[in-house]
């Protein structure tokens, strides 16, 4: 009997024992059953997410929209409170963390990072705590297109996986550059998801171009003038020092990810802010943080994946400790831009420069010379396998280049619906005029334009200067109003106003405004001009001084015709003039929300 028992007893252990090793086999990844060699291609990724939904009542899966091909997004929402919605989420009162993996899907480490940092927060429990002040929303592919152009050529500056995805989107869009311009649909839902969940804390996981050296993985969190000062503040003092230690225990080496100066380490390193075309610096214009991931290209991808696994964990870890204080910090930017830009008034930077101050910095480096080469016919470097320390200038000391001061109130003409649409994709509260009113403004009026040489991201941007002048016009009804009072301030100072590289005008939206519609025959203009010098002697006197001035002018018949004609009534008096005119002071404007 008791050796009954005992074969009873063994083949009930051999049973559990299997069954836990079916289960934990069950779980395995590809990059884990590869040897960490490959990445699992989109069908496969999905189900593997979708199982967090199926197997545990802590996870949601929904699509945030369709790429052009027609492929769900999808994103999972992880909550211990089981808050699958954004209204829910807000009810529990605790910082909402989206991590954003493949915006680039050949550099892909983040969506087997989080795979794994899944499965040991709520599979094996290991890592649960990590959910206890927290709600995590994981977008496992961004560029779901990109991801299935799969092959093994995609990245010639990358070390792994086997295969892997494209950088660009099926409409060849860096969805990275994309932030405010939103033209691609992927980009337009991923929007909606911001505005509707309001992520207090981004990540943003890629993996880096450029020199080889000791770390792997650097990170970039925006800290100058482009994000309130409070947050720099945290981002400072608290999180970098806690996230790089964390790190740097996990057996990895980090750094800020920056540049170099003269173009290699011994010159120094450069630091600088992220515009709002990118996820770190669009996160600042909307007052939250976003952490970007680069992993270096040359590491081992077993050791990329692991190391934005650290990266992750770091995040959640200070987001849970920090909660309430996250919380508050976000309220505090929101209601101190408000305060500061839109009702003061003070200066908000919207462009940047390096200044010559440097501190002190230790850089790993990898030994490197120059050599001639045949192919290029120039230098080229060459990078050795052996490690150096050396500590070299870093420039990290940013000061505002330009800045803007905001008015009391934007006013959009109504036929302007191509940038009306992308405003609303922004989450920025819009009205609108109720009958015709006449109102005192501020136009632009521009000069000296340009245009780029070539498109980029699918537009011909624009570069030029402007004077403003004060007018009085008649305001249509059905006028779009833009109070910039509202905690989009930045953002809506950035789109709006020409100064900002971002703005709807640089990209390109307004391009046509710039046109000239109507012209003049000779004949025609050469009777007004004789006209215009007969009776305006200042006219004459000006025409005269350009002539003995400007040997150019003098030998060209048709500028010194059309110097008349763009002085006449003739001609088209809003042509170059910014069609978004400013309104200075508060006035009482009469608006509906329709």
């Amino acid at each position: 009997m008791r050796c009954i028992r005992l074969l009873l007893f063994s083949a009930f252990l051999l049973m559990s024992l299997l069954a836990q090793s079916s289960e934990k086999n069950a779980w395995e990844t590809r990059f884990e059953a590869s040897g960490y060699k490959q990445t699992p291609r989109y069908a496969e990724t999905m189900e593997y997410f979708s199982n967090f939904e199926k197997n545990t009542p802590y996870a949601k899966m929904f699509s945030i929209g369709k790429s052009p091909q027609g492929r769900d997004i999808p994103c999972l929402v992880v909550s211990k409170d089981k808050a699958f919605t954004a209204v829910s989420a807000k009810k529990e009162h605790k910082p909402v963390v989206l991590v954003i993996n493949g915006i680039h899907s050949g550099e892909i480490e983040g969506k087997d990072a989080c795979m794994l940092l899944l499965r040991d927060i709520l599979v094996d429990k290991s890592q649960s705590k990590l959910l206890d002040h927290a709600t995590l929303l994981i977008i496992p592919i961004f560029s779901v297109d990109a991801h299935e152009r799969f092959g093994k050529f995609n990245r010639i500056n990358q070390n792994g996986p086997e295969e892997m995805g494209w950088r660009t989107t099926a409409q060849n869009l860096n969805l990275n550059r994309d932030w405010m311009k939103a033209d691609a649909p992927e980009m337009q839902a991923m929007l909606k998801l911001v505005v509707e969940w309001d992520p207090d804390f981004t990540v943003d996981t890629h993996t880096t171009d450029g020199a080889d050296y000791q770390y792997t993985v650097t990170y970039g969190v925006e800290k100058y003038g482009n994000i309130y000062s409070g947050t720099s503040a945290l981002l400072r003092k608290e999180f970098i020092p806690f996230m790089e230690q964390y790190v740097v225990d996990r057996g990895y080496y980090i750094a800020p990810y920056v540049g170099f100066k003269g173009g290699e380490p011994k010159t120094g390193l450069v630091d600088f802010p992220g515009t709002p075309r990118f996820s770190t610096g669009y996160a600042a214009v909307r007052n939250r943080i976003a952490l970007l991931v680069e992993t270096h290209m040359m590491k081992p991808y077993k050791d990329r994946v692991f190391a934005t696994k650290a990266m992750l964990e770091a995040v959640l870890t200070f987001v849970n400790t920090n909660a309430e204080k996250l919380l508050a910090l976000d309220k505090e930017a929101d209601e101190n831009s408000i305060k500061s830009l839109a009702q003061e008034k003070h200066a908000l930077p919207v462009q940047f420069k390096s200044t010559d101050s440097a501190s002190k910095y230790l850089y790993r480096g990898l030994k490197y010379s120059y050599d001639s080469s045949f192919v290029s016919g120039t230098t080229k470097t060459v990078y050795s396998k052996e490690p150096f320390e050396e500590e070299i200038p870093y420039y990290n000391v940013i000061n505002a280049a330009d800045s803007i001061m905001l008015p009391y109130v934007y006013l959009i003409p109504r036929e302007w619906t191509v940038i009306i649409d992308r405003i609303k994709l922004h989450g920025i509260t819009l009205k609108r005029t109720q009958g015709e009113q006449t109102l005192q403004v501020t136009k632009y009026k521009f000069r000296e334009v340009t245009y780029a040489a070539t498109p980029y991201e699918g537009r011909q941007g624009v570069s030029c200067k402007y004077d403003s002048f004060a007018d009085t016009v008649i305001v249509p009804a059905g006028t779009y109003v833009v109070y910039p009072a509202q905690k989009t301030v930045r953002v809506i100072a950035h789109l709006l106003e020409p100064k900002s590289g971002d703005s709807f005008l640089r990209w390109g939206f307004m391009n046509t405004i710039f046109e000239r519609k109507e012209y003049f025959e000779d004949y025609v203009m050469e009777k007004v001009a004789a006209e215009m010098l007969t009776h305006d002697p200042a006219l004459k006197k000006e025409f005269e001084e350009k002539l003995a001035n400007d040997k150019k002018f003098r030998e060209s018949p048709n500028q010194r015709l059309n110097f008349f004609y763009e002085r006449s009534s003739y001609f088209d008096k809003q042509q170059s003039v910014y069609p978004i005119m400013r309104v200075e002071n508060n006035v009482n404007i009469t608006t509906s929300d329709r």
